[in-house]
């Protein structure tokens, strides 16, 4: 991709495709101002907004990379500003064109991977940091897991044990009053038990209640979980109350710990790495620098052999269909479709639409509807085709880019992708997401400078620049760099800041009881 250095005119503006009836503001533009095509802009357009710079009859489509991002609601004139008080939703036709898109790819040969230095565990898996988490089986043993971490931490014991970087307590709202079978009861099991098998856990303490619907008993039958020295549970009524469980707890934590520790970084392949890519408080910059400049990182880790994970499928409504080009069979096309169209259903059934989607914040950045925001949020995939669908929190065992059905929520999101196995996360912002992950590293990427210099203790990465005349290419590599500097132990931003205690959130599907 060449670079997108904007025409040397103040104020700056650009036009994503020469199909495009409109033009993004890179620089505020002043009512009275010429901008986009020697246009006078005809009210004040602000950074990341649009401009129009063709006559748009009501009913007409807009177009901005090329694609629909939605119909006037009345004419629009040369100059004006385009958002949502003349722009609304409607129906189209896509075509999915499944595996249209499909190129003959083959990832390097082993000897010219990349690599990074991670934990090789004991079933082949490869971590990329050394936590002991605590997994509660429901809210009502939330405050007992915290309390055990607290504890090992506060004794000063894990100073003993400098291999192991902490003690999670993954707590969550669920695990009773709710159905004990079905699409919500099956999600919790598949998010607990991808938690406890993530690579980048050294030993799980799994702590319950004892009554509640989300019985440990039946996760471990579920898998044929046996106990072990890197693998426990208790349950709060069993155990004694909550002082005898607390003790026991830290005392399970304590016998896991020498294990835990007797680890060393080796050189792995970057063929290990299960990249979860995410983005939040996304804004009109967001699919021009920082999600294309992550789809070019993917682009090179599946080049490498590795794995990205797109998800947040409420962001890739209206999208899709460029999704289903590269899809590598028909099969995989058609099972994204599927949960396209249960997004649809659930949607409805519950009193919402997919354009509730972009957020408040979203559109103060300059996004106007779902399809707009979409079509930049897929740009965090990249080119490479699309090799498997999942579903949230399944286990993800296919190479290259594949795709897991999530909300768009980020932390719910997350969660999923941790559960199906990713070792390494890259988040993209806008607006400035306050955002980390346990027990997966997160990269935070800005899509603008004037929101990395205000918040340069969050962002790792300004892909701002982009605007400036870096190209993708060059901003991806950096990219792809630092992921392989997290993945062999450098902390990101979110890390030395403390994040990821409470960003465990399991999606909640179904009647709360």
């Amino acid at each position: 991709m060449t670079s997108l250095r904007p025409v040397a005119t103040e104020p700056r503006t650009l036009r994503l495709s020469p199909r495009d009836n409109v033009v993004v503001a890179v620089d505020e533009v002043a009512q009275g101002t010429l901008a986009g095509d020697g246009i006078a802009a005809n009210a004040r357009i602000g950074k990341g907004h649009k401009m129009a710079v063709a006559p748009i009859a009501k009913g007409t489509s807009i177009l901005k990379f090329g694609q629909i991002i939605g119909f006037a609601t009345g004419d629009i004139l040369p100059g004006d500003w385009v958002h949502e008080h003349n722009t609304a939703m409607g129906e189209f036709e896509r075509d999915y064109a499944f595996g249209a898109g499909v190129r003959n790819e083959a990832p390097l040969p082993v000897q010219e991977r990349a690599t990074f230095q991670g934990y090789r565990r004991a079933n082949g898996k490869a971590g990329t940091r050394n936590y002991i988490g605590i997994l509660t089986s429901v809210n009502c043993s939330a405050s007992v897991a915290r309390f055990m971490a607290e504890a090992v931490t506060k004794s000063g014991i894990l100073d003993a044990y400098p291999k192991i970087d902490g003690i999670i307590p993954f707590v969550h709202g669920t695990g009773c009053g709710m159905a004990a079978k079905g699409e919500g009861f099956e999600i919790l099991k598949r998010t607990q038990w991808g938690y406890a098998t993530n690579p980048n856990l050294a030993g799980v303490l799994l702590v319950g209640l004892g009554c509640e619907v989300f019985q440990i008993h039946r996760l471990k039958e579920a898998y044929n979980i046996v106990e072990s020295d890197t693998f426990r549970t208790l349950t709060i009524q069993d155990s004694g109350g909550t002082r005898k469980t607390i003790e026991a707890g830290v005392a399970a934590i304590k016998e896991m710990l020498p294990k835990a520790n007797d680890v060393r970084r080796e050189t792995i392949p970057a063929s290990e790495l299960i990249l979860a890519l995410q983005c939040g408080g996304s804004d009109g910059y967001s699919g021009i620098t920082a999600n294309p400049a992550l789809g070019a990182a993917v682009d090179l880790l599946v080049k490498h052999g590795g794995t990205g994970i797109l998800s947040e499928t409420p962001e890739i409504y209206g999208a899709e269909h460029l999704l289903t080009r590269r899809a590598v069979s028909r099969d995989v096309g058609e099972k994204l479709i599927a949960r396209i169209k249960w997004w649809e259903q659930y949607a409805a059934r519950n009193g919402g639409e997919m354009n509730n989607n972009p957020s408040p914040g979203n559109k103060a950045g300059g996004l106007t509807t779902i399809l707009e925001k979409s079509l930049g949020a897929a740009a965090k995939g990249g080119t490479s085709n699309l090799t498997a669908v999942y579903e949230y929190a399944e286990k993800v065992t296919a190479k290259g880019f594949v795709f897991m059905d999530t909300p768009g929520y980020d932390p719910v999101s997350a969660t999923g992708q941790v559960a199906g196995g990713a070792n390494v996360l890259c988040f993209t912002t806008g607006r400035g997401s306050a955002y980390g992950c346990k027990p997966t590293p997160s990269i935070k990427l800005a899509t603008n400078t004037d929101m990395y210099r205000r918040m340069v203790e969050d962002m790792d990465i300004n892909c701002g620049d982009v605007l400036d005349g870096v190209t993708i290419e060059e901003k991806g590599r950096q990219i792809f760099e630092l992921i392989l500097r997290v993945a062999s132990g450098e902390k990101s931003k979110s890390e030395l800041l403390g994040y990821g205690d409470n960003e465990f959130v399991p999606w909640q599907i179904g009647a709360t009881m």
